[in-house]
Order: structure tokens, then C-alpha cells, then sequence
């Protein structure tokens, strides 16, 4: 009974571990994106709300680059707990530039008929992160 009860959690948790892969790479495609300066596939991973508030991928690397500079320059990223908070699905991330310095964030993620997209980043203090 103890092994099936295991069996049943487990199976039960592979969509949410299946969920979670997707938005990390999603987080991670984009960022890979904007060491690149490739603005346009960056821009990709916009949900529509996003790229709606910037128009436009020059705009929109334009914000990131003056106000997310450990996105914009980033060179490590470590993946923490993500959660789901009034309706929203919720990662934070550790994200550490290219000059050493290190910034935790909270990606709000949401799906869509093409896949996930990042609805929004928030930059939070690194010891909130739970690794």
C-alpha cells in the first residue's frame, strides 16, 4: 500500500516537474536571447500583455537594458521554487551579470496558445529566494 500510495504522488507531480521544465527553459531561451543582443527571439518570449505595454522589441530591450541589468548582462542563472499565487504562476530566478553581481527575480509566468511567456519580472531580494 506504501509503495503505491509513493507511486500515485509521484505520477501525480510529473505534469507540475513537466510544467516547470517549460517555464525554465523558456526563462533560460530568453535569456540566452538577450546575452545574444538577439532582441527579436528575447521579444518572442514577451506574453502579449508585455508586448503590448512596449510595442515594440527595440523598446522593449531598451527597458531591460536600463532597468534589469543583471537580465540584460546576464551570465549565471539558478533556478528557485516557483509557486502558484492568485492565479499566477509564479518563478523566481537567480540571475548573476557578467560584473559578479547578483539579483533575484520573480518571473510571472502565463500560457498561452504558443507556450509559456514571461507576463512580468520583479526583482526581489536574493535571500527570499529559495533554491
Amino acid at each position: 500500500m506504501f509503495k503505491a500510495l509513493i507511486t500515485a504522488t509521484v505520477l501525480g507531480l510529473a505534469p507540475l516537474v513537466a510544467v516547470a521544465d517549460e517555464m525554465a527553459d523558456v526563462i533560460s531561451d530568453q535569456l540566452r536571447a538577450f546575452q545574444k543582443r538577439d532582441v527579436g527571439t528575447a521579444w518572442e518570449y514577451a506574453s502579449p500583455m508585455i508586448q503590448g505595454q512596449f510595442f515594440d522589441p527595440r523598446t522593449f530591450a531598451h527597458i531591460v537594458e536600463q532597468g534589469y541589468g543583471p537580465i540584460w548582462n546576464n551570465a549565471t542563472v539558478r533556478f528557485g521554487m516557483n509557486m502558484v499565487q492568485d492565479g499566477r504562476v509564479i518563478q523566481t530566478v537567480i540571475v548573476t551579470d557578467q560584473t559578479g553581481q547578483t539579483q533575484g527575480y520573480e518571473y510571472d509566468m502565463i500560457e498561452t496558445d504558443a507556450g509559456w511567456k514571461v507576463n512580468g519580472v520583479r526583482p526581489i531580494d536574493v535571500a527570499d529566494v529559495a533554491v
